[in-house]
């Protein structure tokens, strides 16, 4: 079939009516309305790193509970197949669904006027319950205080401290007793405006809204049938949830629900094979599966539509870091930054290298913990998505590992980040290096670049190409020579017969600089250096410079094995 008459590919849409009635691929997620209604608590925590299906999930969820809802959306469904389910939850429920990722103010009062918004614009929907007959005056002035503007534009709804806290409860109220049903609650990413208020530093005050917000609605509600909420972190009970105790937590590492949110190995099979795309599935799988939630490994499935998406229209298109860009990766910064001990390094070492690291997992932190501690930073890692584990925890801890290409790609791109950091805050080194480099030093180049390798974190991949290792050496020379103002530093340009690691101009000394690295998988340096002088010399790498009018050239062979190096000049 043409790639045109295909259903769509959802990138990013995570309303679920708009999936099943504008012709999306929609990959069957109702089994988890089964299972939550099989083993339901009053309040369900649903924890899992951003962008693997927690927004769609919810969506799907209101619109199957929701009073009056479109019955013909969940048509060839898993779920129809519960027929004693369906008669008994479907379309019986009036729900309030908020999503919380929104309440992103860079100040308290910015963050709590867009939770009034989100809260108001809900309650809005329910406009009908000005005219109820089975409201009183005094709860239908309730219900004006949750859905006033004071005046102001249509969205700016305003409330006092009291109004807000309690609006959740107060709207369950309000339709439980005008519909005579209990009400559910579905509030998604309930622990974004906690991680922007740390972000920004009015923290204590978010706090102290969200708890009393949580609390009124999910301890204190006599009209909650159930709530479902979901979120990126478990923040602890002394922080969020104090005195919660209806609460029950399902994360990552739960088997239960275990394949409802990412996508599984038969499912991306499906997805590939519907598209004509199934050559594709080993390259799909090394970059985006690897994640271990409960006892199923899981694909993100941003990752997978996006790079299925390109793949439609461009058959040669090559994997991305898709979910990476999403967000800023702070976490790893913080990692690589507080990982300030040898022991520490060489665990991340380990973990770019495919190996694994044990750890103790730590499911409850407030923000002011996430980066107080590089053992808690493990903790977040896990959490949010960069780390997965392997096989069971035990009572000695949990087995971590980088899950796939992509998140390995955001560890190594970090770490030189970090590392380009560091050797410009030593200036005092990086000068001996380049003086070194110009006076044609090799024994000093050779020296200062030892020392860097000793100090840094080392990229090495033991299933990768020798090429790949390569990279990393380039690419801490590059970070190195780069800092130099008056030096032209070019990469991979063409030169002679070829394309040259490096290339040096240095204008004010009439010089020029040919640099060829060489990772050795023996560990024969010497015979590594040669060998990259030999290609400096066969394939004409000098003439570049040489066409510049620099009349003094200088041809160095670098090989590297690991934290070893040596330098050899021509």
């Amino acid at each position: 079939m043409d790639a045109a008459r295909k259903k769509k590919l959802p990138i990013g849409i995570e309303d679920f009516e708009k999936i099943r009635t504008e012709d999306f691929y929609y990959v069957d997620k109702t089994g988890f309305i089964r299972d939550l209604l099989h083993n339901w608590g009053e309040v369900n925590l649903f924890t899992r790193p951003r962008r693997f299906g927690k927004s769609l999930n919810m969506s799907m969820l209101q619109h199957f509970f929701e009073l009056n809802c479109r019955k013909e959306l969940f048509d060839g469904l898993r779920i129809t197949e519960e027929t004693g389910l369906v008669e008994k939850y479907m379309g019986k429920f009036p729900v309030i669904s908020i999503s919380l990722k929104g309440v992103n103010g860079f100040d308290f009062a910015s963050a709590r006027a867009m939770l009034c918004s989100i809260i108001g614009n809900e309650a809005m929907k329910y406009y009908f319950l000005l005219e109820s007959s089975r409201l009183n005056e005094i709860e239908k002035s309730q219900y004006v205080q949750l859905t006033s503007t004071g005046g102001r534009e249509q969205d700016s709804f305003v409330m006092s401290d009291a109004v807000l806290m309690g609006s959740l409860r107060t709207l369950s109220a309000l339709l439980q007793k005008h519909y005579g049903k209990k009400v559910i609650v579905l509030i998604d990413e309930y622990d974004v405006p906690l991680s922007k208020a740390f972000d920004h530093g009015y923290y204590d005050q978010m706090v102290m809204l969200v708890r009393n917000l949580l609390e009124q609605a999910l301890k204190t509600n006599e009209s909650l049938q159930f709530a479902v909420m979901t979120g990126c972190l478990r923040i602890s009970k002394e922080s969020i949830f104090t005195g919660l105790n209806n609460l029950k937590v399902l994360s990552i590492a739960d088997v239960r629900f275990d394949e409802y949110f990412g996508f599984t190995d038969q499912e991306v099979r499906e997805l590939l094979e519907y598209y004509g795309l199934s050559a594709c599935f080993a390259t799909v799988k090394e970059w985006y599966d690897g994640y271990r939630f409960g006892n199923m490994d899981v694909y993100c499935p941003w990752d997978v539509l996006c790079y299925c998406d390109a793949l439609r229209f461009d058959p040669q298109a090559v994997p991305k870091d898709y979910w990476s860009n999403t967000s800023s990766n702070e976490v790893i910064r913080h990692f690589i930054e507080c990982a300030d001990s040898n022991t520490a390094r060489r665990e991340i070492e380990q973990l770019v290298a495919g190996e694994t690291v044990k750890k103790e997992i730590r499911s409850e932190l407030t923000y002011r913990d996430l980066y107080s501690s590089i053992d808690n930073i493990w903790s977040v890692l896990y959490t949010t998505g960069y780390l997965t584990q392997r096989g069971k925890a035990d009572e000695t801890g949990t087995e971590l590992a980088i899950p796939n290409l992509e998140i390995r790609q955001v560890f190594t791109r970090q770490i030189m980040e970090w590392f380009r950091a560091t050797v410009k805050s030593d200036g005092d080194t990086w000068r001996a290096f380049c003086r070194a480099f110009e006076n044609g030093d090799a024994s000093g180049v050779e020296a200062q670049f030892q020392s860097y390798l000793r100090k840094t974190i080392s990229i090495r991949d033991t299933f990768v190409k020798k090429e790949r290792k390569e990279n990393f050496y380039h690419g801490i020379l590059l970070g190195i020579l780069g800092f130099k103002e008056n030096w032209g530093v070019w990469s991979n340009r063409e030169a002679g017969d070829g394309y040259s690691d490096i290339l040096v101009e240095i204008e004010e000394q009439d010089m020029g600089i040919v640099v060829e690295v060489k990772y050795v998988e023996n560990g024969d340096l010497e015979a590594g250096c040669r060998e990259a002088l030999a290609q400096i010399e066969t394939r004409k790498y000098g003439e570049e410079l040489a066409d510049l009018g620099l009349s003094r050239i200088r041809k160095y062979g670098i090989a590297c094995y690991k934290k070893r190096c040596k330098v050899m000049l021509a």
